[in-house]
């Protein structure tokens, strides 16, 4: 037999922060969470698949209207047309209690029961299906302890949603460790909720096929699907990864150290994106930059950021033929100073340096004093600017050891101008 097993679609969900950036294809990109679904559809029906399994966060909340469930609905319809069943479960985004909209789905379609495990049997394969919804959004307790024992001489199957015994940016809903779900006695775990890709384990095989489109920044590389093929009596022959996504997040970085000028930093980011177009096979790309390293841009870079990140831009759009585009540059670049020495020296410049290194090595003094001092500019900004992905994101570690990094090297960069003859 043959099935898809996938998780985390988040249909209709945003692509977050495209909205803050000019040049981004937001109209493009708005409906890629379900162009990512229809490839799973495709999929299933061009590998003539037996069924298909869904862990979990089909949706990313309750629907806004009706036409999310009505466009789930008809791809749905579109494996009845095949002849492919569908298994799916709904996790912590979409629990029973959060949906307050339904409409109703094909005969094809089983869906797990919120209230207990339940078991769906299909004879003519001879496998059996196991899997519970969450009831509610925060599940805390072990939903895998109650699943049935496995049903002798089937293929077992289990479907869960949940954060095993924790991943990072997860939250650790329906707790259970891979042994747990080892001594069960299923074949194959079908999984969700953890947004990466990972192979937890293959005997017996504990999957996280991650989500089928990546939707902000953190989401990096390709998403998609597990294709797997199985055998009553054998087991599990084969998990394939089959990348589903439309559009794909990346982050480049470009060491400054051996370029000497301004065009010699554009052909290296525009060798970078032709290369990164060709691993993501066309697909849109939206790119975080990362410029890093010692050498003597560091001044044009760090004094001229907002010309440098348009130039960039511009750099990436016609590499790319408009295919990708920049979300963000973060510039990490060095000054070519012998800081040890400038540190030393008994004057205001040697303060600054010496102050900036105590905030760098002490991230509770930077935390509080970005408190005393920035907390009043923060409640001045919109909302949309203090947001978690946000570089005006006063309460996060990271902006602020990026607004640090930043003060420091203006100050560098300043010296170095004095310093150049």
């Amino acid at each position: 037999m043959r099935f898809i097993h996938c998780a985390d679609i988040h249909l209709d969900s945003p692509l977050r922060g495209l909205e803050l950036y000019d040049g981004a294809p937001a109209e493009e990109m708005r409906h890629a969470t379900r162009r990512a679904f229809a490839n799973v559809v495709d999929l299933a029906i061009e590998r003539s698949a037996d069924f298909v399994l869904i862990a979990g966060d089909i949706f990313d909340g309750d629907w806004p209207d009706f036409n999310t469930g009505l466009y789930f609905a008809s791809q749905l319809r579109r494996l009845a047309g095949a002849d492919i069943r569908v298994f799916l479960s709904y996790g912590n985004h979409d629990a029973v209690s959060k949906l307050t909209r339904s409409v109703p789905l094909p005969k094809n379609v089983f869906s797990f029961p919120a209230n207990r495990p339940a078991t769906e049997v299909i004879e003519s394969l001879g496998v059996a299906i196991h899997g519970q919804s969450f009831a509610t959004e925060a599940v805390t307790t072990d939903l895998s302890a109650a699943y049935p024992a496995p049903r002798a001489g089937l293929l077992n199957i289990g479907v869960l949603h949940t954060a095993l015994s924790g991943r990072e940016g997860h939250q650790p809903y329906a707790p259970t460790t891979a042994d747990r779900l080892s001594d069960k006695g299923y074949d194959y775990w079908a999984l969700g909720h953890v947004h990466n890709r990972e192979i937890v384990r293959q005997s017996p095989w504990i999957v996280f096929p991650g989500n089928t489109q990546g939707r902000h920044a953190r989401e990096t590389g390709a998403k998609g699907c597990m294709v797997v093929e199985a055998e009553v009596g054998v087991g599990i022959r084969s998990v394939e990864f089959v990348a589903t996504d439309v559009a794909r997040w990346h982050h480049l970085a470009i060491d400054i150290a051996a370029l000497a000028s301004g065009d010699e930093l554009h052909a290296a980011v525009q060798a970078a994106v032709r290369a990164v177009q060709v691993s993501a096979e066309e697909r849109i790309l939206a790119l975080r930059l990362t410029l890093a390293g010692r050498g003597p841009l560091h001044h044009a870079i760090v004094s001229n950021r907002e010309a440098v990140r348009a130039q960039l831009a511009a750099s990436i759009g016609e590499a790319s033929a408009g295919r990708a585009w920049l979300e963000k540059v973060r510039i990490k670049v060095t000054a070519p100073l012998d800081l040890p020495r400038l540190a030393e020296r008994d004057d205001p410049i040697g303060l600054l340096i010496r102050s900036i290194e105590s905030l760098e090595a002490d991230p509770v003094m930077l935390q509080a004093l970005a408190e005393s001092v920035l907390s009043d500019l923060g409640q001045k900004l919109p909302a949309e600017l203090r947001g978690s992905d946000s570089a005006w994101a006063l309460d996060s570690p990271e902006a602020l050891a990026d607004a640090l990094a930043h003060a420091r090297e203006r100050l560098l960069a300043a010296i170095a101008a004095e310093d150049t003859p």
